[in-house]
């Protein structure tokens, strides 16, 4: 086999490294302010690209990697017109960046950043989905990509639900970026199915846990402190699975593996994740300037796992705890998985949803809908600890109806949707007693339900599902919410 990276084609027009380089340790490198010297840096990715490492990652928020990244790109291409190389980068808006000048501005910036005029990939990143300005996001980023402005469209910390409903919204979605290791297996369940079957394809960080799955870590003892971010967030993947002890099983597992193909703990943990069908490439990180790896992942693609290792790494992993919830929940809902701990080092608290006003002692959640005057409604009202929450169907904006004819992801909106209001009324989830259900055709009654146990499953409120001969508008179905806040 060949040491050099293997090939994908993400799209038609886009090919790419599946190993590829992940530039989010720059933010954690320039943590004291200092930026990293621009021109050593880019020429530490040019020597990525000449190992056939040739594709790029990062965000944002990743300190100067835009601004590197655009400095090793000039640098390719005074060397190479035609170059192969490419670069990914995402938008990480807050909830209120939602308008068209927005959304054009931060894309603008992003290419400006990058020094280019066409993003190879762009993908976005929505911190919660009780806020459904990500699909005015999406409509933009799709005139983007008509305008040339954008090649491709991917996502990151989507969970199935939603990435279902963006593709059946009709958006055109080629990736998801999720965390996925031997750590953190979420990936590889209802996600991996819904993108085989949709051609979308996983692109995988944390594979290599920060470094953990490495010899340094094999037989060590528990770290009091670590020092990088990234360690930092993927100390928690480990405490979570089960702790230390746990962990060495499952290196001790990999080591023995390693030294069977003459390769090492990375090679092996890549490879794993490599071989499962809906992953495209994994993402590696790189500490610009300081440890370059690339002859040891050029090993990734010297060697095969066999059904003996295979067999091997399953065993070792029969006792580890699974990671809680969806791909993505650890930046929406606590415990976070990250860094810090929870959101601090990315955004601060999150507005409102909805308007609210005050009547008569109650408090009223206003979506801004014609009909909540009109029909002298609101969306969701408290009265003291109770919340009730009007029917809710899947509307978007004033008259949008989403998933047209489909119910599950009519249901995945619905639900967002009073989630939102019970939040702007001091709310949440938890406090849910009791859920009504209509359906015009019950026969979908599967469908619906798997969405409401998905949202529910650790509440389980009081419901009931009714068919209704016709739902105003014509939608699939209605859902109504009662909740009590206790304390």
């Amino acid at each position: 086999m060949t040491n050099r990276p293997q090939r994908l084609k993400l799209a038609p027009d886009l090919e790419i490294s599946r190993l590829v380089t992940g530039l989010w340790q720059v933010a954690d490198l320039e943590r004291d302010g200092q930026e990293l010297d621009r021109l050593s840096s880019a020429h530490a990715l040019v020597d990525y690209a000449d190992a056939g490492f040739d594709t790029f990652d990062m965000a944002d928020h990743y300190g100067s990697a835009e601004l590197i990244s655009g400095a090793a790109r000039a640098m390719l291409l005074a060397r190479d017109q035609s170059t192969a190389a490419r670069f990914f980068t995402k938008w990480c808006p807050t909830p209120e960046q939602t308008s068209r000048q927005a959304v054009r501005s931060g894309i603008a910036e992003r290419c400006r950043r990058l020094g280019v005029e066409r993003i190879d990939l762009l993908q976005l990143h929505w911190w919660s989905f009780q806020y459904a300005g990500y699909l005015d996001v999406m409509d933009e980023l799709m005139r983007l990509k008509q305008d040339g402005v954008i090649g491709q469209i991917g996502v990151t910390n989507f969970d199935s639900d939603h990435l279902y409903l963006l593709l059946e919204q009709g958006y055109e979605v080629i990736s998801n970026q999720v965390s996925c290791s031997l750590l953190d297996r979420r990936a590889l369940g209802d996600l991996s199915t819904l993108c085989l079957e949709r051609n979308v394809k996983i692109l995988a960080y944390g594979t290599l846990a920060g470094g953990f799955f490495s010899e340094k870590w094999l037989g060590a003892p528990e770290p009091a402190q670590v020092g990088d971010w990234s360690k930092m967030k993927y100390k928690r993947f480990i405490d979570t699975i089960g702790g230390w002890t746990c962990f060495q099983t499952l290196m001790t597992c990999l080591s023995t593996i390693a030294m069977r193909h003459n390769v090492t703990i990375a090679n092996v943990a890549t490879r794993w994740m490599l071989a499962n069908p809906a992953i495209g490439a994994v993402i590696v990180g790189a500490r610009l300037t300081q440890n370059e790896h690339r002859t040891s992942n050029s090993a990734v693609f010297s060697f095969d796992l066999t059904q003996t290792d295979m067999g091997e790494i399953a065993d070792a992993l029969k006792d580890t705890t699974a990671i809680p919830g969806d791909c993505g929940q650890e930046y929406r809902k606590p415990p976070f998985l990250t860094a810090s701990g929870d959101l601090s080092h990315h955004l601060g608290s999150l507005p409102a949803a909805f308007e609210t006003t005050q009547r008569n002692g109650n408090s009223h959640a206003l979506s801004g809908s014609e009909w909540e005057p009109i029909a002298g409604f609101s969306r969701a009202m408290r009265r003291g600890n109770r919340i009730l929450v009007s029917g809710t169907t899947a509307t978007h904006g004033q008259n949008t109806m989403i998933c047209k004819g489909d119910v599950k992801g009519q249901t995945i909106y619905a639900l967002d949707k009073i989630i939102a209001a019970l939040e702007t009324l001091g709310g949440s989830i938890e406090d849910v007693v009791r859920t009504r259900i209509y359906m015009r055709d019950a026969e979908q009654w599967e469908q619906a339900s798997r969405v409401h146990g998905r949202y529910f499953g650790e509440v389980q409120p009081a419901n009931t599902l009714i068919e209704v001969n016709r739902l105003v508008g014509d939608y699939e179905i209605e859902i109504e919410a009662e909740a009590e806040i206790i304390g």
